[in-house]
């Protein structure tokens, strides 16, 4: 069996693992006051940490496969820690590397299955906003269009909520290639309007090559449509 697939089984077990104890997590009073804190494994931690910084370096060099199996590693370490915000992070990047790796399907079950329970169970709406992003890249890749809107305009509700103009601006740019992929170009191209007009207003510079790479996209789609 595939290292990445073992990893996969692993991480979906630990998961059940943390939807049982995360509500009846180790607490720890202290006699003189209130204050509560969690205790968790410190040598978890540490591991974790390790098996992280080490799929990171494998992730710059292009290794996905050998990074997916480390970041599995990670998470259950993280997972055992109960540190569920490490969790999630190691969580996001095995499905990153599925999606590097072209395997959308994996990359979506990943992020369904796992990363919105971890943190809807937190109750991050920022962790929550992230993988709506994702979802929505990877089902895009995965040529399901609907799905794929429906997701990046999850981020944009979020966003507004979070008051973040930089994922509300990178939600509007998700949709701009969903309505290109569906040939929807006139309403792409308003959308597009709507987030360099976002950017500008906030001047902010970072989209400036997304932008005008969609809006060539959109012209040589349109004038191949004419000819």
């Amino acid at each position: 069996m595939p290292k990445y697939v073992l990893a996969l089984v692993s991480l979906f077990a630990t998961f059940q693992l943390q939807a049982q104890n995360i509500d009846r997590a180790d607490f720890q009073e202290p006699s003189g006051g209130s204050a509560i804190t969690i205790a968790v494994s410190k040598f978890d931690l540490e591991e974790g940490n390790s098996f992280f910084e080490d799929a990171e370096g494998l992730e710059k060099k292009g290794d996905f496969n050998e990074a997916l199996t480390l970041f599995g590693k990670a998470a259950f370490e993280y997972n055992a820690a109960k540190n569920f915000n490490k969790y999630g992070q190691a969580i996001i990047k095995m499905s990153n590397m599925h999606y590097q790796l072209g395997r959308y399907s994996d990359a979506e079950q990943i992020l369904l299955n796992v990363a919105l329970k971890n943190y809807s169970k937190m109750g991050s709406r920022s962790g929550l906003m992230n993988t709506y992003s994702l979802l929505g890249k990877v089902y895009l890749a995965n040529n399901k269009s609907t799905q794929s809107m429906w997701f990046y305009t999850q981020q944009g509700i979020l966003a507004k909520q979070l008051k973040s103009n930089n994922s509300y601006i990178e939600s509007i740019l998700g949709i701009v290639q969903v309505k290109i992929k569906k040939k929807d170009f006139t309403l792409a191209l308003r959308d597009l309007k709507t987030a360099e007009w976002l950017a500008s207003s906030i001047k902010s510079t970072q989209y400036k090559a997304q932008i005008s790479d969609a809006r060539e996209a959109i012209a040589s789609k349109t004038s191949l449509k004419k000819s």
